[in-house]
């Protein structure tokens, strides 16, 4: 008999973990999530999972709680029987911190690849990883999709004659080359040429690429604390561009972020529910778009031992 498919989620996504589980027609599995008084985390499988095919959806954002709490969700289930667990990962933390860059830091993004591993999870289903390459940290497989059928969907209905696609720096070129062909062949290209000077500091050099006369529409992977994505949006205009928006897919929005994105000269922000905003960070010049129908076909494929590859665009 095939394994039967739960869908468990931590409290970083519940709301992500609804709406994936409504496309599978699926009951969201029972399970218990709290702290005891002295901050540790409990976890509780109120179902049976032996023998099923399980997946637990948790993003990994600050604070480390959401890390742990998935590694004790996996361990959980792994303890439970379960036949399989895949850690559906919408937004990876500590995937910046990917290589040394420096003497005597962590490699911070092997490390919580080890740990989901050594938890028990058997494969990894993430989205946008800040640096592809994160993928080959692993020893178990790591499906990687992206948000670009999603954006494309959302700007299918829009004129984009006269619209520029922006890489807000070097690393996203290819990526934004990519985008705006799937859009249409003949979407030109713009690069934001920055240097960092620190953490979360970023100045813009430069703007490589015709930018003047055209919509400018920035293409990134995260906003974090939005200094550098505004930056950006005033080198071009500065350069004549007619407008500016952005898209990306994680919507971190630390610190001042949302202050300054709601003060930029930008039309609009379109981000994904990777990472669930509360009502705080909320904006009327911010959209969410949901990537659950891509999260729970790519499920529904694993589940059934079919390829996802069509879905990795």
């Amino acid at each position: 008999m095939h394994p039967q498919l739960k869908v468990f989620t931590g409290r970083a996504s519940p709301k992500l973990a609804a709406k994936i589980c409504a496309h599978l027609d699926v009951t969201p599995g029972a399970a218990e999530v709290r702290n005891f008084a002295d901050g540790e985390i409990r976890i509780n499988v109120n179902e049976n999972v032996r023998g099923h095919d399980v997946f637990v959806v948790q993003s990994t954002l600050p604070p480390a709680d959401n890390l742990f709490e998935l590694l004790l969700f996996i361990d959980a289930l792994r303890r439970a029987s379960a036949a399989r667990v895949t850690a559906v990962v919408p937004y990876f933390g500590y995937a910046r911190q990917d290589r040394k860059d420096q003497p005597r830091v962590p490699l911070s993004a092997k490390l919580v690849a080890n740990l989901l591993t050594r938890a028990g999870a058997d494969r990894i289903l993430t989205m946008e990883l800040h640096a592809e390459q994160i993928q080959g940290f692993f020893d178990i497989p790591v499906d990687h999709l992206y948000s670009t059928p999603v954006f494309i969907e959302h700007l299918a209905a829009r004129d984009l004659s006269d619209t520029v696609i922006v890489a807000p720096d070097t690393g996203r070129a290819n990526r934004a080359r990519g985008f705006a062909f799937r859009l249409a062949d003949h979407i030109p290209i713009a690069i934001i040429d920055k240097r960092r000077t620190g953490p979360n500091q970023a100045e813009v050099a430069n703007v490589v690429g015709e930018v003047s006369g055209r919509h400018a529409l920035i293409y990134d992977d995260m906003i974090d604390t939005g200094g550098t994505l505004v930056a950006a949006a005033r080198a071009l205009l500065k350069q004549g561009a007619k407008s500016v928006s952005a898209l990306a897919t994680h919507a971190v929005l630390s610190g001042p972020a949302l202050d300054r994105l709601a003060g930029s000269e930008m039309t609009g922000i379109t981000v994904t529910d990777t990472i669930e905003l509360p009502p705080e960070r909320q904006h009327e010049k911010i959209k969410v778009l949901s990537v659950s129908p891509l999260l729970a076909e790519a499920i529904l494929r694993i589940h059934r031992d079919e390829s996802v590859s069509s879905l990795f665009l």
